[in-house]
Order: structure tokens, then sequence, then C-alpha cells
């Protein structure tokens, strides 16, 4: 979706100093100011919405901007580094700052986050499931969007299979698809009755589709995907049924307590907990919800019940620390499914625009010199 460009949209949303500068400016004289944006710690280079934006406004203003990216999309920029300089006239970009910052530090974050993700899981697909976390439609576009950067990034840098898709079909575009990804949520297992008889609805539904089944709704999660193994064993066998892991953090996979899941680790990844590691992530290798012990005791299930060509889908909780861990132990993990790419910490996500120059004399406000420095960047034009 677009965000509204026309003037009184801007005039309704500008931070109200803006607005009394640009009446001040109209009425003292007019000068071309550039201004150069910056944020305060290292992020994935994602200005498209922005640009775009501005772009927009400049054809109804009926003006010209100079917008030049100091970076490529999907670089990494250092902290304080400018990222974009924006040149034009003074009245038409005072009010401006408050919307185009909106859609340029969060997106940049979240670039990063799923960027860090994607390298430390090269092998694992990842899904974006993240709308329902968003503030509106407007943030759920831009965190698919930022997702899209960080995974291409990714993509480049390592060879990751990154993020395949997303679970909404206005966004699905940036991931260069043309539909949504998803079979079923609690809510089809819970109106089922069983968790058999939703994939055996699902079926029946969209019999030309392969099928990702939830399997935690009564807590038989081993249980019920042997069962709908058995159910539907040619799928099976042709890598077409996964199973997805979503337990909360209230309880242990079936199977799985505190002793079962350090023996499991025991046997398939023996070094996980035999060096220092916080709580924070012994609870994601043998604690409650979907640990690392879990996802190897999942696979090991299915694999001595002759399913091995069924995949895993992990979702719950899985940021940029959740992800690291599962990496360092190799958990059998194919499909992670998440929405903790979007920032966990709303303040890093501050963009900044200063003036540093007007009609050409460089000018910027005490402490803030760095900004005239030449960008370490490629200089391509947004």
């Amino acid at each position: 979706m677009e965000s509204p460009a026309d003037d009184d949209h801007i005039a309704r949303w500008a931070d109200h100093y803006f607005l009394r500068t640009k009446q001040a400016v109209a009425h003292f004289g007019d000068v071309a100011v550039t201004y150069a944006v910056f944020m305060r710690r290292p992020v994935i280079f994602a200005p498209r919405l922005m640009i775009e934006w501005l772009e927009r406004v400049a054809v109804s203003r009926g003006v010209a901007f100079d917008v030049a990216c100091n970076y490529t999309e999907g670089d990494w920029v250092g902290a304080g580094e400018p990222l974009i300089t924006i040149t034009g006239p003074m009245v038409h970009l005072v009010d401006l700052e408050t919307l185009y910052l909106q859609k340029l530090g969060a997106a940049c974050v979240a670039a990063n986050n799923a960027f860090t993700m994607c390298v430390e899981l090269p092998k694992v697909a990842f899904l974006a499931m993240d709308a329902r976390h968003c503030a509106g439609t407007e943030m759920a576009e831009m965190m698919a969007y930022a997702a899209a950067v960080g995974s291409d990034a990714a993509k480049r840098q390592v060879g990751a299979r990154g993020f395949i898709g997303n679970a909404t079909a206005a966004t699905a575009h940036y991931f260069g698809n043309r539909a949504a990804i998803g079979t079923m949520p609690h809510a089809l297992i819970g109106y089922a009755g069983s968790t058999l008889k939703a994939a055996e609805m699902y079926v029946e539904t969209f019999p030309d589709e392969a099928m990702t089944v939830l399997v935690d709704y009564y807590g038989r999660e081993v249980t019920d995907a042997l069962t709908v193994c058995r159910r539907f064993p040619e799928m099976a066998s042709k890598g077409q049924l996964s199973f997805r892991l979503d337990t909360h953090g209230g309880r242990f996979v079936e199977g799985l307590g505190p002793q079962e899941s350090y023996a499991v680790l025991e046997r398939f990844a023996p070094v996980a907990v035999r060096r220092y590691r916080s709580d924070k992530e012994l609870h994601m290798l043998t604690g409650t919800g979907v640990s690392a012990a879990a996802i190897f005791h999942f696979r090991e299930r299915l694999d001595e019940a002759g399913f091995g060509a069924v995949t895993i889908v992990a979702s719950s909780g899985f940021d940029v620390d959740k992800c690291r861990v599962m990496a360092d132990v190799g958990a059998p993990v194919d499909v992670i499914g998440t929405g903790s790419f979007l920032p966990g910490n709303w303040t890093e996500t501050f963009a900044t625009a200063d003036i540093i120059a007007y009609d050409g004399k460089p000018s910027v406000k005490t402490g803030r010199e760095f900004l005239l420095k030449k960008p370490g960047g490629t200089g391509a034009e947004g």
C-alpha cells in the first residue's frame, strides 16, 4: 500500500515546528538545503519505501528533490554513517522530515535482523509471519520489505536460502511471489476437533497442494504427527507433508521434560550444554516450548517411523538469538516461521535528519560535524 503524499496528509502528521518553519521560510525567502540522514546503530540499508514516498511528494508539489544514496540497498552500514542526502527547496523539504524518517529507521533495523538470522542458518528457509505483530498495514508492508532486503543480502553474501515467502498476499511480491504462504492455524485444528481431521479437511479442500500441519494444539506433537503421516503416506514419502512445531513456553513438547531434553542433546549435540551457557541459551536448548532438544526429538521420532522425507517447520520466538543457538547445535529444522525480526528495541530504530548545507554552504549543528565527512558507501543514486 502507498502512504499518502498529498499536502493535507503531510500537514496533519508532520511535527508542528516543521510546519511553522515552512511558513517562516516562505515569508523570508526560500533556500536550497541538503539534509543528511543517519542512524545511531549498524543497519542493513533499506531505503526504498522512503525514496518512493519522496518521489511522490515531489510530483505532487511540482518540484524536484535530489535524493542520493550513499549505499546500495542491502548494504551493511555502520553507526553514524550518512545513509542518504536529500537536496531541494527548503520550503518543500522542511515539513517532510517527520514522515520520511518513519519509513526508514525501522525498516533498516528489521532488515539487519532478518539478514543476521538468515546468515546464522543459511540452509534453513524462513517464512515471514510478522503481520499480526505490526501496528497497522503500513508497518506490515515496511516489515515485509525489510525482511526481503535482509534476506537478499544474505543470499548474496553467504548463499543463504533466506526468506522464501510471507503470510499475507499484499506483500508477497517483495519475496518474488504472486501469493502468500500458509496452510492452517490453530483455529482449524480446534474447529475440526482433531489434528488428523483438520489435515483431512485441508486435503479435501486443497487436494493438489502440499500441506503443513500444526501439531501442538492437543499437546501430542509426536503422536498426532505420526498419525497424519500414516494417513497420508504418499504425501509423506514425496516430501509434500510438513509439521509445524509451535509449542508455547508453558510446557514441553510431548515426550520431553528437563532430563529427557538433556538426554536428547547428549545424543545429537553433546557439546551443546558442556560449555558455558546463559540461562536464556539453556532454555532455548533444553527448556519448554520449541527448544533445540524438541526439534531433535521430533526429527528422531519421525525418522524412526520411516518418515525421513517429512520436513519440520519451527516457530515461536525465533529471533536473532534463538536462531544463533539453533545454528550452534545444528538443530534439524527445515523452515522457520518468524515475526521476531521486527525490532525489539524501538529506540534503536530512530533515524535522524540534519541540514548540512544551505545554498551549498556547509553548516550543521555543533556535534554533528561527522555528517560533513565523505560517506564510506558506493554513492549509488536512489
